[in-house]
């Protein structure tokens, strides 16, 4: 029997799931400010659509159907993010600096689909396990939904950047820690590692260099 390509493979690994509205609940006493700024960056969650249809007539054949799927997670991820910041409201201050991130990203002059592929790698597989870990229930939910999308976007978006010989530069890794930095910048040091600073930006670099953190081997599920 033949094996299917790796495309396919993750094509099929796919599972719908539906955003539902959500109530506040109880979040980690100590996390709040930080996850406004978390929730703040969802408006990345459209960009990174954006910036994988922006490449789609160079993608390799085989991987278009498989990454024209992924653009509509991301619609579906800004509509489930836009309910919990509805339910939990925003911080405008916090909403206006993502905003400049979000231009950042975009002006960026690396590939698109790299540029994808790090928020989702080295930002977004931090955020989703910090919502998991400091917020409540609709949060815990919508990070595991996302986090299984999220898994076969960063597969697709690496094996994308293989094939067309694509690596960070510098200043997009600087982009990287700049995000990661002011999302994280409320949290002190803690010996609750779910409210230390350290540990989520050192998750963020070794996803980023190794593209695994062992931080996190807890959250694989």
């Amino acid at each position: 029997m033949m094996r299917k390509h790796p495309y396919q493979q993750l094509l099929e690994r796919k599972r719908t799931w539906t955003p539902v509205k959500v109530t506040k609940g109880e979040v980690r006493e100590g996390a709040e400010e930080t996850l406004k700024r978390a929730l703040a960056i969802r408006h990345l969650e459209l960009p990174v659509g954006e910036f994988i249809n922006s490449a789609i007539s160079e993608i390799p054949e085989l991987a278009r159907d498989l990454l024209i799927s992924n653009v509509k997670d991301e619609d579906k991820h800004d509509i489930a993010l836009n309910y919990i910041a509805a339910a939990h409201g925003v911080d405008e201050k916090a909403e206006a600096e993502a905003h400049k991130l979000q231009a950042a990203w975009d002006a960026h002059p690396d590939h698109t689909v790299l540029k994808a592929v790090v928020i989702e790698k080295a930002i977004f597989f931090v955020l989703l396990p910090f919502f998991r870990f400091c917020g409540d229930a609709g949060l815990r939910t919508v990070s595991a939904d996302i986090s299984r999308d999220e898994q076969v976007h960063v597969a697709a978006n690496s094996l994308v950047c293989a094939e067309l010989g694509l690596k960070p530069s510098q200043s997009l890794d600087k982009l990287r820690k700049a995000t990661i930095n002011w999302v994280m910048q409320p949290l002190k040091q803690s010996s609750d590692r779910y409210l230390d600073k350290k540990f989520w930006l050192d998750a963020s670099d070794r996803l980023m260099y190794e593209g695994k953190a062992p931080e996190f081997s807890q959250t694989k599920a």
